[in-house]
């Protein structure tokens, strides 16, 4: 789902839910280079920090605040139950990685799981506190929430049964085996590990909703990583590519069996468009990959 022109500083709107830069902030240059563990990190947090405002007022409706949901598609745990069948939930400590402002983790913890919701965002982190407020009840059911960075948890080994990630963390690191090694440590035997992310094909196409975005303009077997840069050439956004092929491989290099491999289909009843997702991609070609991996 990242946009790829042929100059790469044209503007560019990359996957992974993105959102443009406001109208009175400088267009960050937009390029293909090389973007290490830490410039990855340090421009995820600066990024998700300031732009967390406008991403759940402009997509917190659609996220609910207590729905789960996978991806732009619309497709519901609930409906999936990749984690498992949701009466069996109850009882079990889920970690969510890139929780964002926690809507799955909510979800969770009112199928009577003990969840606890990671992100290294903080200002993400203060929308779940907001949601938590907005919506409080008698029950007090809510998740904890942890800042910190996916590569590095700050968890006991066998912590937890379940883990799961939303379109979070995965697509922003330059190591992402390194995050699937620090999963497998912090889950019990045979836990499951299930997440999402901008299906790697999509990296071939440009990121638009409409024909524009149907014809391939990029090599799908380019690694390089998309890379949005300020006057200085510091990194303000970075994403990472890899293709199916090299998720795979990830998955089992990080200690993975992997279960499934799901591709959503776009519902009829979704007729929104969220950046390059759209009815008409969607009823085309795959905009999301949720992987279902369980911990040997």
């Amino acid at each position: 789902m990242i946009q790829h022109p042929q100059d790469p500083t044209e503007s560019a709107r990359p996957g992974a839910l993105r959102e443009p830069a406001p109208a009175h902030e400088l267009e960050p240059e937009a390029t293909r280079r090389v973007a290490d563990a830490t410039e990855s990190s340090r421009a995820s947090r600066s990024w998700w920090d300031r732009n967390a405002d406008e991403y759940q007022s402009e997509h917190g409706s659609f996220l609910g605040d207590d729905r789960f949901v996978w991806g732009p598609e619309g497709l519901d745990e609930a409906e999936a139950g990749l984690l498992g069948p949701a009466e069996e939930l109850k009882g079990l400590d889920v970690l969510e990685i890139g929780a964002g402002a926690a809507q799955c983790s909510r979800w969770l913890a009112a199928r009577g799981a003990h969840p606890v919701a990671l992100d290294l965002s903080h200002r993400q982190l203060q929308h779940a506190l907001r949601i938590e407020a907005e919506t409080a009840d008698a029950s007090g059911v809510a998740p904890a929430l942890v800042q910190a960075d996916a590569g590095a948890l700050p968890f006991h080994d066998g912590s937890f049964d379940l883990a799961c990630s939303a379109y979070g963390a995965v697509p922003f690191v330059a190591d992402p085996v390194r995050v699937f090694s620090e999963v497998r440590r912090v889950l019990r035997p045979g836990g499951r590990w299930v997440f999402s992310v901008t299906h790697p094909i999509r990296w071939a196409f440009p990121d638009e909703p409409g024909p524009e975005g149907l014809s391939i303009s990029a090599s799908y077997f380019d690694r390089t990583p998309y890379v949005e840069q300020d006057e200085q050439g510091r990194a303000v956004y970075v994403e990472h590519h890899r293709t199916i092929g090299d998720r795979v491989r990830d998955v089992v290099a990080g200690g993975f069996r992997l279960l499934d491999l799901v591709e959503p289909e776009w519902p009829a009843w979704n007729a929104q468009e969220w950046g390059g997702w759209s009815p008409l991609r969607g009823s085309l070609i795959p905009g999301t990959a949720i992987f279902v991996c369980e911990r040997d």
